[in-house]
């Protein structure tokens, strides 16, 4: 059993040189919300709650979790990680539908189960893909992801210097400039490199197959979120029986039922949930499962902290199956810092840490919160 009678939680904010941008707006800095729990043994966890949008999120988070989530979990007992992300997801709802912030709840939710998984791991002495899955390897396949496809030369070459030889490009900026792109970097990729493209959620159903016409020819690994994820499930059928490109997607899904839905329509080849975003560990574990058992594949969304990135490793490697491990290649102190100088990618290969649980003890003392939270029972 575990009981929290502890929770600390930290925002932080890291300037960026180069901003990063999406089709629908642009990170002039790098956010990360980290939270640590303590139970009654003395026994800790740590894990990220995500917090990229609004450009307040870092802040709005910790509150949320100081003021609507702390007291429904501390001195509560909990069978295991699984029984307390259900519960607590069950306790939530009302609120979060109540004011219109469901994404906001579960990602404090997301957060807090990721750390309980870390604490359950570090009991056992063993590593968090370890608990999940005993024979789990100890690397898994990564990729390049966060390119913005006019800042492509740049990032690539450092990908490749960091070891990567795949790679995903943002495009839904400019359609020609897009397409062209696309064929020019193909053009110059090494025997044994791929890309994907990564629309996020740009285009209308007519554009996405005005880009799937310009890239005729261009062996596209896949294409993510060519629509947004509230279009008409019709529209995304006629675009997979169109593509000849696998689709991507699941980054901004919510909920067991509707991923089970996403899996079960077969338009997604590839299901992408993000485990600060939603389900934490407990939830990704039962999406990946779902998808592997229907002939889809998992790869883990994630553009955030180092302890999100070390969890979505670790989950992966537990899941197992043949998915891709998202790697942000853009300069992001908050990552970085919690591996080292670099991350450990050789090869195209993410090393996971031989530690107990995710592999990482505290926050590195050069992080400097914007605002810190600790509350505990007593």
């Amino acid at each position: 059993m575990i009981t929290i009678t502890r929770i600390q939680a930290w925002a932080f904010r890291s300037p960026t040189k180069k901003p990063v941008a999406t089709s629908f707006g642009v990170m002039h800095d790098r956010p990360a919300v980290l939270v640590r729990v303590e139970d009654q043994d003395g026994a800790f966890g740590w894990g990220e709650i995500w917090a990229n949008w609004p450009a307040a999120g870092a802040e709005h988070r910790l509150r949320l979790l100081e003021m609507d989530v702390a007291h429904l979990v501390l001195g509560v007992e909990f069978a295991s990680p699984t029984d307390f992300f259900y519960k607590l997801d069950a306790q939530t709802r009302v609120r979060a539908v109540q004011c219109g912030e469901v994404g906001p709840f579960a990602q404090v939710i997301a957060g807090l189960d990721i750390a309980l998984w870390d604490l359950a791991a570090r009991r056992e002495g063993v590593p968090l893909r370890r608990l999940i899955r005993e024979d789990a390897p100890d690397t898994v396949p990564a990729y390049a992801s966060g390119i913005q496809i006019f800042a492509a030369d740049d990032l690539m070459l450092r990908a490749r210097n960091d070891g990567h030889h795949r790679f995903k490009l943002k495009v839904g900026f400019d359609m020609a400039a897009d397409v062209g792109a696309v064929h020019r970097i193909q053009s110059e990729l090494a025997q044994n490199e791929f890309i994907a493209c990564d629309a996020n959620q740009a285009w209308s159903l007519e554009q996405a197959k005005a880009f799937l016409n310009g890239i005729k020819g261009v062996p596209l690994h896949w294409l993510e979120e060519p629509l947004p994820v509230f279009h008409d499930n019709v529209e995304w059928q006629s675009l997979a029986d169109y593509a000849g490109v696998a689709l991507a997607g699941g980054e901004n899904i919510i909920g067991v039922a509707d991923f089970d839905h996403a899996i079960k329509t077969g338009v997604l080849s590839v299901i992408q949930p993000d485990v600060a975003k939603w389900g934490g560990i407990t939830g990704n574990f039962a999406v990946a499962r779902n998808a592997l058992k229907n002939n889809r594949r998992y790869f883990p969304h994630f553009l955030g902290a180092g302890i999100g990135m070390a969890a979505s490793a670790e989950l992966l490697a537990g899941a197992g199956g043949d998915g891709l491990l998202e790697v942000d290649v853009n300069e992001n102190p908050l990552r970085t810092i919690f591996f080292g100088e670099r991350e450990p990618v050789s090869d195209g290969e993410w090393r996971c840490s031989d530690g107990p649980g995710l592999g990482i003890d505290s926050i590195p003392a050069e992080l400097t919160p914007l605002q810190t939270l600790h509350t505990e029972i007593g």
